[in-house]
């Protein structure tokens, strides 16, 4: 273009002839007047070269590149350099250049064209967990952020787990369903164990019974990527590290995961109403159009805690998660439900009875001394050996009896005197022997004397169950003064 410009000055401005222009730019005189009469130059493609040696060896190279995932693995993988050697080594005559060439060409046939894919309202969410960091009371965790992002409105969920597991797959489902109030009637997954039991032909999965549960239970309808490709769901996918670069950085702190997943979720949402399109409209405006068009909440939300059937050891432990949880020593052998669920482990007994724990992390322990006060009644050196746990999960105004037994009597006793308290509580429960202790500790009284079984009331006898001929009778009441008198008469 130039060329054009200046040819075109030289001959219209310059006034100079066609003749010498053609002659000073070594182009033909006919090319000088179309230039001046306005034409562009004419962009002549290539004429393509023929490759004998291209043709020959193609079927070879395309076999090895086909065959190759079989003797290549991980980062061991086959380069042109390397394919270059293989052929020279079978006896083939050809250039590296050119094998690099073909492997070129080989990858660009076999390259996927992708979609350009049209988001209805309502129809469809994508899935999927993103590690992250996060300074939990002060120490730095990896962690786990569960994301769902609606694809037409673009309106994102997100949520953080101290674990990647089934567990936290079910509950980040429920909390995005009651944070937007719907549900999508589709969800598309990558073909994580938490949801995919098994792979079946094509686009089927077999999927595992407590997914299956909860799509039954929200009525939605679960798709899967295909296998080894990570762009089936792009949109979450970006939005994954979009959120990590926008509102995880610098690394958010907090007590626990709950208030910083909180106070990201907040800090997402503020974006709603500012964040637009690309047709211009806000996130919360094209929210309230998929919201009208998709699925109700059902009355009661999915528990997304796992079940166990367990039975408790000797120790009166339960193992179940990895972990190891204390339950009341009267469950010992007998089959006992548990549910575990993020935060915590739910354990119910044969007898109705419900034992809570914080969810520990693989080969953890929670043990609450409270569940093992008719063993501990019985040995005071056990009672001496966990006084300091003991003592935590009872609390006031045990802790106090406790001090004041060893100083004034020393551990060993003070573990005996304590082992007869620890019966009371299970005796008379732990409301009634905590007030008898809290009025022993304030007046002086020694606790056993405190703690001991009040005389029992004599008994009454109505009138009406009486004989007649004894109703009219009254007994005085005996008093010290009536023992002076008779002493005295004795005299």
């Amino acid at each position: 273009m130039d060329q054009v410009y200046v040819i075109r000055h030289k001959v219209l401005v310059e006034k100079l002839s066609v003749r010498r222009v053609a002659r000073e730019f070594s182009v033909s005189r006919n090319t000088v007047r179309r230039y001046v009469e306005g034409a562009q130059p004419i962009a002549r493609a290539p004429a393509a070269r023929s490759s004998p040696v291209k043709q020959r060896l193609w079927p070879r190279v395309e076999q090895i590149l086909i065959d190759a995932p079989k003797w290549t693995g991980g980062k061991q993988r086959l380069t042109a350099a390397r394919l270059h050697q293989l052929l020279v080594d079978e006896g083939q005559a050809i250039g590296e250049r050119t094998v690099r060439e073909m492997v070129a060409e080989w990858k660009r046939r076999r390259q996927e064209v992708f979609v350009p894919l049209v988001y209805h309202p309502g129809d469809l969410a994508e899935v999927d967990f993103f590690e992250v960091l996060a300074d939990v009371g002060g120490e730095r965790r990896k962690a786990w952020m569960f994301v769902m992002r609606l694809m037409y409105s673009g309106r994102d969920f997100a949520w953080i787990y101290p674990r990647q597991d089934q567990v936290a797959f079910l509950d980040g489902h429920v909390r995005a369903f009651e944070h937007f109030g719907f549900v999508p009637h589709r969800l598309a997954y990558d073909n994580l164990k938490a949801a995919v039991a098994r792979h079946l032909v094509g686009s089927e999965r077999e999927l595992s019974l407590r997914f299956l549960a909860l799509t039954t239970h929200y009525l939605f309808e679960a798709s899967f990527a295909r296998p080894h490709t990570g762009h089936d769901k792009g949109g979450v996918e970006a939005r994954g590290k979009g959120i990590r670069w926008q509102h995880l950085v610098p690394i958010p702190s907090g007590a626990d995961l709950r208030a910083i997943s909180t106070a990201l979720l907040q800090r997402i949402d503020s974006q709603t109403e500012t964040k637009r399109g690309s047709d211009g409209r806000t996130i919360a405006e094209r929210f309230v159009d998929e919201g009208a068009r998709m699925l109700p909440l059902p009355p009661m939300p999915f528990r997304a805690a796992s079940f166990h059937h367990v039975e408790p050891s000797r120790r009166s432990l339960v193992q179940v998660a990895g972990a190891a949880y204390s339950v009341w020593s009267e469950w010992v052998k007998l089959p006992v439900k548990a549910f575990v669920g993020v935060d915590e482990v739910e354990i119910i007994g044969p007898d109705g009875r419900r034992v809570v724990h914080p969810r520990q992390p693989f080969g953890g322990r929670s043990v609450d001394y409270r569940h093992y006060l008719p063993e501990l009644a019985k040995k005071p050196q056990a009672v001496r050996q966990v006084a300091d746990e003991l003592i935590r999960d009872l609390g006031a105004p045990y802790d106090a009896l406790w001090r004041q037994l060893v100083d004034e009597r020393g551990p060993k006793q003070a573990a005996r005197t304590f082992a007869h308290v620890l019966k009371s509580v299970v005796e008379l429960g732990e409301s009634i022997t905590a007030e008898r202790v809290r009025w022993a500790l304030a007046s002086g009284e020694p606790v056993l004397l405190a703690l001991r079984p009040s005389d029992p009331a004599p008994p009454s006898v109505s009138v009406d169950a009486l004989p007649s001929a004894l109703r009219e009778i009254e007994v005085a009441t005996g008093c010290a003064a009536d023992y002076d008198l008779l002493l005295g008469g004795a005299q």
